[in-house]
Parts: C-alpha cells; structure tokens; sequence
C-alpha cells in the first residue's frame, strides 16, 4: 500500500458521553470533500483507549462506510497487550478497515526484542497493511530505528511508520537503513515539511481534521517538490498547529471541533475539556491566520 499525503487522525465526537455517530460521519464526509489522502479512526486522536469493544468496532464500520473505498481506512489497534493489539486488529480487519496504525506498546516499556515480537504477533494475526507508530512521548519508549528496520526487512506488510519522535536524524537514519519504497508519515503536524524535506511522504494530522484541504495542499506541494509553496502553508499554519497542544490532544481540536459543528467539545475521563484560556488561544490563533472558529 502507499500511503502519502495529509491522511487524518480522526476525533471521535460524543454526545451525553455515547458516540455521536451523526457527527463522526459527517467529519468523514467533510475529509472527502477536501482531499484527504486517508483517515485513521481509533488512533489517539479518536481516544482509542477509552473506547469499548463494541464502540471501536463501530468507529471503524462508520469510517468504511463513509468512504466507500475512496482512501485508505488504516484503523488504530494500539494496546500495551499484545493479546488485545491481536483481537484489535482482527476485528478491525473483519470490519473493513485496509490497513493498521499498530502503535509501540505504551506503559510496559518493552525492550527493542518486545517491539520487535509485538509487530510480528499482530502481523502475523491480521494479514494487513501495518503502519509502525513511533511515538515515545506517549508510549515512554523510543522505537530505534534500527528495530523499525529489522521489522521493515522481515515482515514485508509493515510497510510504513508514522514517526513522531521528534527527531529528524531519526527520520534520516530510518530513511537510511529501511527497505526502499519504505514510506515515513510525520507524526507531528509541526514537522510535516520539514520531515517531508529529507524524504517522508505526508503526515498523519491532527490540524487536518479542521483545515484538511489546506493540509492537502501543504503535502502536495511538499510532494511535487515545490518546498516554496509548502514552506509558505507551513508557516501560515504554524500558529494554528501550536494553538492545537497548549493542552493534551486531542482537548484542544476536539474544542475547535466542537465550534466548527462536528459534536461535542467533551473528551472522555481521564482528560477534561478545554479550559478558558484554550479555547481564547484557539480562537486568537485562528482570527490571526484570517479563519473564524
């Protein structure tokens, strides 16, 4: 599978604290409309971890449903159990899903042999695209790219990372030591252009869930070589990418969210929503850039 381009991180709206179907699939909608490469729901940014069996299994249905086979469909099954990454992945393959974000597993800390095992268990479960997701500042651990390497040569369906350690040299170095036609998604709405400028292929976004034409734009142009073109978008929504993380995501683009019409503004416990003073960042940042929330 290639994977390029702005491919989305999905929100999952609520409403009275149940999923708000009516408002995830008009979000589906809206992606398609603006050019959206792909959509990922149940990644971090849809609250995966909070979501029941039933509720998880839906959010993917709906996601297929609403696409129609248009883009890509890479459904999140991030768990720190293997065991449940598996059942995650079977069931998100049964529901029509074309590919998995399989995120490093979270709070065990596993070695580089663990990440390595836990990729080829749910690999080996589920006959599917797989896209790595790095991404120490949550999970505690950094996968290295040597280990993503190792996966990339010897499990052929991992065929992508989306990589947000932060770390360009880690973008280099994994650029450098995976197969070629091995594809690296930013996994920072911040580094998409600069990431793309030294060879990753688009991002798995946050911001696109509200600006997912303008994202598609920015990788586009990044794409096609045009880094003028990209590094002007970049810089146009720089402000409002910041404005995005001044509380934990997805609180703030679940706010953003909410103003735009797509469901309630309210995360599930443990995270709370947004407060006063982000939603008037929000709202700044968005009446600066000439856009209205």
């Amino acid at each position: 599978m290639k994977l390029s381009g702005s491919i989305t991180a999905l929100i999952t709206p609520f409403r009275n604290g149940s999923l708000d179907e009516a408002a995830f699939s008009r979000l589906v909608a809206f992606q398609l409309r603006s050019r959206t490469s792909g959509l990922v729901p149940c990644g971090s940014t849809g609250e995966a971890a909070t979501l029941a069996q039933d509720e998880f299994r839906r959010v993917v249905e709906l996601a297929v449903e609403g696409t129609r086979g248009r883009v890509p469909v890479i459904a999140g099954v991030g768990s720190n159990d293997t065991a449940k990454a598996v059942h995650l992945a079977r069931d998100a393959r049964s529901a029509g899903a074309d590919a998995l974000l399989v995120l490093v597993p979270y709070y065990n800390k596993p070695t580089q042999e663990g990440m390595y095992r836990h990729f080829e268990a749910v690999a080996k479960a589920a006959p599917l695209p797989i896209v790595a997701y790095n991404i120490p500042g949550r999970t505690g651990v950094n996968m290295a790219p040597a280990t993503l390497a190792r996966i990339a040569h010897n499990i052929p369906s991992v065929v992508a990372v989306k990589e947000a350690s932060g770390s360009l040299d880690q973008v280099s170095e994994i650029l450098t030591l995976c197969p070629k036609g091995f594809t690296v998604l930013s996994g920072d709405d911040s580094l998409t252009v600069p990431m793309m400028s030294v060879g990753a292929k688009g991002v798995i976004s946050v911001l696109s869930n509200l600006l997912p034409r303008e994202t598609a734009q920015m990788t586009a142009a990044a794409l096609r070589g045009d880094f003028k073109k990209a590094a002007a978008l970049h810089l146009r929504l720089f402000p409002l990418v910041k404005s995005l993380f001044v509380e934990t995501n997805p609180i703030p683009v679940k706010a953003a969210a909410s103003m735009m019409g797509f469901g309630s503004d309210a995360p599930r416990l443990p995270l709370t929503p947004a407060t006063a003073a982000t939603r008037a960042a929000l709202k700044a940042a968005w009446k600066k850039a000439g856009l209205a929330l």
